[in-house]
């Protein structure tokens, strides 16, 4: 479990790259729902692939930080209701880090399955639990609205993890070696 939390520049540097992109894929890659404030954004896809290659720190931070830098440029001020849910859920998305084969160059169905099952659980957690409650809590905003958004959001972000991060993750390991694939002559 100490592997979950540890943090090398190699984290460092991927957090603020995954921040950058996840800022720009926030403003300029999505698509709007029929329900006010909710698109389908890509950036979760982004962030499920760097917090299964560096964990739920780097996951975490890469969505909080980007999507508050995001809000800030948009709008002048972050939603934070909606910030600490996307750090949240990319949080939970981090702990596909131990438990998929993509640094082996496997990442095959058993870890496909593994992967969006912790995604979909980031992704209920973060937007059908903690966003409409913190909406609730800070802005006191009107419980219908802010559940029909989260589940909303929780539908399409799980999409946009389950797609966008399985395919960059598939992707990923083709490029590393599998393991036992020297041999010796």
């Amino acid at each position: 479990m100490k592997d979950y939390f540890k943090i090398s520049t190699r984290t460092i540097v991927a957090t603020g790259l995954g921040a950058a992109i996840f800022t720009l894929l926030f403003m300029y890659v999505k698509i709007p729902s029929p329900v006010p404030e909710t698109s389908f954004q890509t950036a979760y896809g982004l962030s499920a692939f760097f917090a299964t290659l560096f964990g739920p720190i780097a996951g975490g931070l890469i969505a909080f930080i980007g999507h508050a830098l995001s809000d800030s440029i948009q709008y002048g001020s972050p939603w934070w209701s909606w910030v600490i849910a996307s750090g949240v859920a990319s949080f939970i998305f981090g702990f596909a880090y131990k438990r998929t084969s993509v640094e082996e160059g496997e990442f095959n169905m058993k870890s496909i399955i593994t992967f969006n099952t912790i995604q979909i659980i980031g992704n209920v957690m973060a937007w059908i639990v903690v966003a409409p409650v913190l909406d609730i809590a800070i802005y006191s905003e009107p419980a219908n609205l802010v559940f029909a958004q989260g589940v909303i959001a929780a539908v399409m972000n799980s999409i946009s993890a389950g797609v966008l991060g399985t395919l960059l993750l598939i992707a990923y390991s083709a490029t590393k070696a599998k393991k036992g694939s020297l041999s010796k002559k």
